[in-house]
């Protein structure tokens, strides 16, 4: 019977040593799970900034001198150009103002209200070493009392236009007297103004399309114009009363 009983647990140790042989033979090889893709990191649009302290001109001056002009006034926190007194086609005391510092890759916002028959502009991606204008540097979004200007007849001369190359999607300036809100976003390769929540023009800045528009405007005989993706942000004295205020910006992921 022991005898038996030994034979029967050998018999019986050899079945699961065989098993587990088996079970490695055929057992799948498995490699480690691969380790998944890091996202990508987007840049965060960064926090707004005051352009304008709604108290005085800090972070401004006059394109090409020290200072800001004494026509430029700031009134119920609002700068204003008074046009009281005019020397030529612009006010006396006044001239483009534009930021001290230069931006790139940014959303600007502000409000801006226009005189009865009035002319202004927001010009951005300014140069402002040896030239006479910001203009003849930078495009600009086209601040205008439409009814009331001349300029109002003119197809890209109007309120909200790229001024004399993109007409707005559809006109939705408000009556002189009324603020308007402006989203003003510039970007290496692309700009888009919004005019009172909607976005009127769309157009690339850099690139045979961009040099092609330069081209066919005014502005062709400017060889500064147009040739960079940022720059300075002025404030346009054409010598017609305006009003701008809460002035800010953010910077863009690029």
């Amino acid at each position: 019977m022991r005898i038996t009983q030994l034979l029967l647990s050998a018999a019986l140790l050899l079945l699961v040593a065989c098993g587990d042989s088996a079970s490695s033979a055929t057992a799948p090889e498995t490699s480690p799970a691969p380790a998944a893709a890091p996202e990508k990191e987007m840049a965060a649009p960064g926090e707004w900034v005051p352009l304008f302290n709604s108290e005085d001109f800090t972070g401004w001056h006059t394109y090409g001198k020290e200072g800001v002009g004494e026509a430029w006034k700031i009134n119920d926190g609002a700068i204003h150009l008074d046009v009281a007194n005019k020397d030529g086609w612009q006010a006396e005391g006044g001239g483009d103002i534009v930021t001290d510092k230069a931006y790139a890759n940014y959303e600007l916002e502000l409000e801006w209200k226009i005189g009865k028959n009035g002319n202004s502009g927001i010009i951005y991606n300014v140069i402002e070493n040896g030239y006479d204008y910001a203009w003849r540097t930078g495009p600009e979004m086209q601040v205008l009392d439409n009814d009331g200007h001349p300029d109002g007849k003119i197809k890209t001369h109007r309120a909200g236009d790229l001024y004399d190359m993109i007409s707005v999607a559809e006109e939705n300036v408000k009556p002189v007297g009324e603020w308007n809100k402006v989203n003003l976003i510039v970007t290496d390769g692309k700009v888009e103004h919004w005019l009172n929540g909607k976005k009127q023009v769309e157009y690339v800045n850099k690139g045979p399309e961009w040099e092609a528009m330069i081209a066919g405007s005014k502005f062709k005989e400017f060889e500064a114009f147009g040739q960079t993706t940022s720059g300075k942000i002025s404030l346009q004295d054409h010598g017609d009363a305006v009003w701008y205020r809460n002035i800010r910006i953010r910077e863009l992921g690029s």
